[in-house]
């Protein structure tokens, strides 16, 4: 692609930035995160209508403070060809920006985008890397890759469970003296996915995927206050010092706000915080579409490659609402293009990408949750 359109994709790489588009959307999306938690606690809304507030605008909301983080990891805020920004002031806008812009959230996009999402790109798919096992067990800072941590409730994996904790105080006696377990894989288990003998339960899917994915989302909200508290992330046990200083100043900085926000407008303000970062992964939400199919196994019919990234083209309502986080196989080719900047691809190159904005997003949840492939074409990679 690079060989054949170059001279035009190269300066959408090197001379672009969302900066002047991200930083202040972010800041308008943050606080308008903030203030619809206060108005939901404060007026002390029914749980009906905080649950519309938290489909819309709630959950666009909290989808565009992912995307414009993510945009930031990946440097899109700062294009190359500023050769007066020095790499210093560059990283230290970064982390800046993932650590504070993370905020108000209930469970936050920071520790994956921190550590977990630039590795991603580099393993997507691996069998060998990408495994729930090895991402709790490693002694890396970073996860190998951390989208694992999304997809083990909804697509096959390969490779071992995790995490695995330790029992000491069993040591020395009958009692196993560890216990290894997941929530994800034990709601992904309970699916009735479509075999030969049966047709895939979609209701049923949808509904243990939900139930498996809220239950981990609050159960990683109770773990932040244990965090900020003790001061050590014990999910991640084998993991260096550093990055467990890390996790408990952020976990400190979040649990400060988020007992503010409690204290000023009750259980309310997180409630709809909690819907906010949730609803948007889970059918029927639009947005779900492209979240649960962005690494299928799929097979190009010309020939027969599994592609392990894929886009949903529904139109430009639809881009905008998830502010481009539907251009996923175009951000996967060229990660360091800007959110604003991704669907000039498909113009650009056309044929390197599918035609037409009309995908049927039922029928993409359906797929997805009926008949769920491995992640990322990671069964193929075995025979490679």
């Amino acid at each position: 692609m690079i060989d054949k359109y170059g001279d035009k994709i190269v300066p959408l790489e090197r001379e672009s930035s969302s900066q002047y588009v991200g930083l202040p959307l972010l800041a308008v999306t943050n606080l308008s995160l903030l203030s619809l938690s206060l108005y939901s606690g404060i007026n002390d809304l029914p749980v009906s209508e905080i649950f519309v507030l938290s489909i819309f605008p709630g959950s666009m909301l909290s989808l565009w403070q992912l995307q414009i983080l993510h945009d930031c990891l990946h440097g899109s805020f700062s294009s190359s060809d500023k050769k007066n920004i020095s790499v210093n002031s560059r990283k230290q806008l970064q982390d800046n920006v993932l650590f504070w812009g993370s905020m108000p959230s209930i469970f936050g996009y920071y520790l994956y985008l921190r550590y977990g999402h630039l590795t991603h790109h580099t393993n997507v798919g691996d069998p060998d890397k990408a495994s729930l096992a090895k991402l709790f067990d490693s002694d890396k800072s970073n996860f190998e890759d951390g989208d694992v941590l999304f997809v083990s409730h909804r697509m096959k994996l390969k490779g071992e469970i995790g995490p695995t904790f330790q029992l000491p105080f069993f040591e020395g006696t009958p009692l196993p003296n560890k216990i290894t377990m997941s929530i994800s894989k034990s709601g992904f288990s309970q699916w009735k996915t479509l075999t030969a003998a049966q047709p895939g339960n979609l209701p049923w899917n949808v509904v243990m995927f939900a139930s498996s994915f809220l239950f981990e989302r609050f159960m990683l909200l109770l773990n932040d206050f244990v965090v900020a508290i003790v001061g050590r992330n014990f999910f991640f046990p084998n993991k260096p010092d550093s990055f467990h200083e890390e996790c408990t100043e952020y976990a400190r900085a979040a649990s400060l706000l988020r007992g503010t926000l409690l204290l000023i407008g009750g259980w309310k303000s997180l409630l709809f915080l909690f819907l906010s970062e949730t609803l948007w992964s889970i059918p029927p939400h639009p947005s779900s579409a492209m979240f649960v199919s962005n690494h299928p196994s799929s097979i190009e019919e010309g020939t027969g490659d599994c592609i392990p990234s894929m886009s949903t083209y529904a139109g430009r309502w639809y881009s905008l609402f998830t502010l481009g986080t539907n251009f996923h196989c175009e951000h996967h080719d060229f990660p360091t293009i800007p959110f604003n900047k991704l669907h000039e691809l498909r113009q650009i190159a056309p044929e390197f990408y599918r035609s037409g904005s009309d995908d049927d997003i039922i029928e993409v949840m359906k797929k997805s949750f009926t008949d769920p492939d491995f992640y990322a074409c990671m069964d193929v990679h075995k025979n490679a």
